[in-house]
């Protein structure tokens, strides 16, 4: 007696294909998003005061160092302005215009946090599709049929 499996190729082998090809383009362009954000910020050569909570002293390349310099801008900025924001200040008041440049590189140094922060979803959903396609790939086997063939026994003569 033998047992035969026959196996059939579903349309879900090729889904699951191409949803794991479009994980590793959505990985790889968060890679390269966060690599130019990051040599991008380099090239600016920002570094981050010595007077910050963290990072002090090292460039701004990634998105914890840009966040570090923005908050130390805002410390400097409101300690100059004596604790007020740019709306606050007179618009006579020789320090606005301090304060408004400071506004100005917060929100450039956060921009950057933004887009370290969506590089980094783009290469999860990368990933998340990767594994996603690799499990569709793996049930697009389909078992059709078991069947088990008896062969008659010749005596030998």
């Amino acid at each position: 007696m033998s047992t035969s499996t026959v196996t059939t190729k579903s349309p879900a082998r090729l889904i699951g294909l191409i949803v794991m090809i479009l994980g590793g383009v959505f990985l790889v362009a968060g890679a390269v998003t966060w690599g130019a954000v990051s040599s991008n910020l380099r090239a600016e050569n920002i570094t981050v005061s010595e007077d910050a909570d963290m990072f002090a002293n090292q460039i701004v390349d990634t998105p914890w160092e840009a966040y570090s310099q923005a908050a130390i801008i805002n410390h400097h900025a409101l300690e100059a302005s004596g604790g007020k924001t740019y709306a606050e200040l007179d618009r006579e008041d020789p320090v606005r215009a301090t304060v408004m440049n400071g506004s100005f590189l917060r929100a450039s140094l956060f921009t950057s946090v933004v887009a370290f922060g969506v590089a980094l979803l783009v290469m999860g959903v990368g990933v998340t599709f990767g594994l996603v396609g690799w499990a569709i790939r793996s049930l697009g086997t389909v078992v059709a049929g078991t069947s088990t063939v008896e062969r008659p026994v010749v005596a030998a003569v």
